[in-house]
C-alpha cells in the first residue's frame, strides 16, 4: 500500500522544479521591458538571435507608432480641434465676395413666343394676385334663430361682413334681438377697420352705432383670435358720445362629432362701467348668456341647427329688471340657420 502511495506521488515530485522556476511578466500587455537580449534555447542549447522590435501601439488612438516614438498627448487635443477651426475659418475669410449688385431679372419670357404678350401680362398679374395680395369678401350669418320660451317667443341675429385681404379689411358687424310681437328690442351695426397683428389676431378699431333701445355712437376697440385648440374668441370695448364705457366677450368652440354634425358651446357676457338707469344698465357685469347648438352642415355655406340658450341679467340690471317688470332670467329652445357666401 505505501509503494503504491509513492507512485501516485511521483508525477507531482517531478514538476515541482517547474512550478519553482519565477513567472515571465514580460509578455504581459501594460508591462514595461528591458532591452531585448539573445534569448537562449533550452532545449537545444543554441543560441538564438533576438526578435525584432515590433512597432508600439497607442491603445487610445488606435494608430500604429513607430520606435521611440512618445506617447501622444491627449490634453493638447482642444488646442489642435480649435486651431483647425480657425484655420478653416480663414479659408473662409480669403474667399472674395461680390460687391456688385445681381443682375436685373429677366424681362423676356418664353410664353410670350407662343401667346399673347397682353394675355401672359395679365396672366401673371392674376397669379400674383393670389398669392397673398388678392381682395377676397365674405358675408356671414353666425346666428339666425326663432327662440321658443315662456311667455311671447323671440328671435335673434348675429352676423358680420368683411372686404379685404390678409392684413387690411373693411369689417361690418350686427346683432340684435326681439320679441314675437312687440318689435325689436336691441340692434347694433359696427363698422371697423381690421388689421392682422398675429398668425391668429386681428385687432379692429371703429364705431359703433345702436338704433335700439335708444340711438346712440360709440368708438370701437376690439380684437378677434383664435386660441390653441380652435377656440374662437373676441372682444370689445365701447366709449359712447355721452360718456358710457361698455365691454363685451364672446367666445365659442366648434366640437366636430362628425364631418358634417358640429355641437357649438357658446358664451356671451356684458359688462358696464357705470349705472344706466335710463337704458336698464347696471355697473359690473349686465348680463350673461350660455348656449349649447347642434348644428347639420348640409354644405359648409348652410348648416340649420337646434339648440338651447340661456339668458340672465345680475347685478343692478336684475335690480331695474325686476322694477320694470321685466324677466329677469330666460330659457330658450332654438331653431335657426348658420349660412356664408
Amino acid at each position: 500500500m505505501n509503494r503504491l502511495a509513492l507512485i501516485g506521488l511521483a508525477p507531482l515530485v517531478l514538476a515541482a522544479p517547474a512550478l519553482a522556476q519565477p513567472m515571465d511578466h514580460s509578455n504581459m500587455p501594460g508591462m514595461s521591458m528591458a532591452a531585448p537580449t539573445p534569448a537562449t534555447d533550452p532545449h537545444a542549447g543554441h543560441t538564438m538571435p533576438a526578435a525584432p522590435e515590433t512597432p508600439a501601439a497607442d491603445p487610445h488612438a488606435g494608430h500604429t507608432m513607430a520606435p521611440g516614438t512618445p506617447p501622444m498627448d491627449h490634453a493638447a487635443m482642444p488646442e489642435m480641434a480649435t486651431a483647425g477651426v480657425t484655420g478653416g475659418q480663414r479659408l473662409l475669410s480669403e474667399i472674395e465676395v461680390p460687391k456688385t449688385p445681381p443682375p436685373a431679372a429677366p424681362a423676356d419670357h418664353a410664353a410670350d413666343s407662343y401667346f399673347s404678350p397682353e394675355a401672359m401680362l395679365a396672366a401673371r398679374t392674376q397669379l400674383r394676385q393670389e398669392h397673398g395680395a388678392m381682395p377676397v369678401s365674405k358675408v356671414m350669418a353666425s346666428l339666425a334663430e326663432h327662440q321658443a320660451r315662456k311667455g311671447a317667443d323671440g328671435y335673434r341675429w348675429e352676423g358680420e361682413a368683411w372686404f379685404g385681404g390678409d392684413i387690411n379689411r373693411l369689417v361690418l358687424k350686427t346683432e340684435g334681438e326681439g320679441t314675437s310681437g312687440e318689435g325689436v328690442e336691441s340692434a347694433e351695426l359696427q363698422a371697423l377697420y381690421s388689421r392682422a397683428v398675429g398668425v391668429y389676431t386681428d385687432l379692429q378699431v371703429g364705431v359703433r352705432q345702436d338704433f335700439e333701445p335708444r340711438g346712440r355712437t360709440y368708438a370701437t376697440v376690439g380684437f378677434e383670435t383664435l386660441l390653441p385648440y380652435w377656440f374662437e374668441v373676441e372682444g370689445a370695448a365701447f366709449l359712447s358720445t355721452k360718456g358710457d364705457l361698455l365691454g363685451r366677450l364672446e367666445g365659442s368652440y366648434d366640437l366636430r362629432l362628425t364631418n358634417r354634425w358640429i355641437l357649438q358651446p357658446r358664451a356671451e357676457l356684458n359688462f358696464a362701467a357705470q349705472d344706466d338707469r335710463a337704458a336698464g344698465r347696471g355697473a359690473g357685469l349686465s348680463n350673461a348668456e350660455l348656449g349649447l347648438r347642434l348644428r347639420y352642415e348640409i354644405r359648409r355655406e348652410f348648416a340649420p341647427y337646434i339648440g338651447v340658450s340661456w339668458e340672465r341679467k345680475v347685478g343692478r340690471t336684475a335690480d331695474y329688471a325686476r322694477t320694470l317688470g321685466e324677466r329677469v332670467e330666460d330659457k330658450s329652445i332654438v331653431v335657426g340657420v348658420r349660412s356664408f357666401f
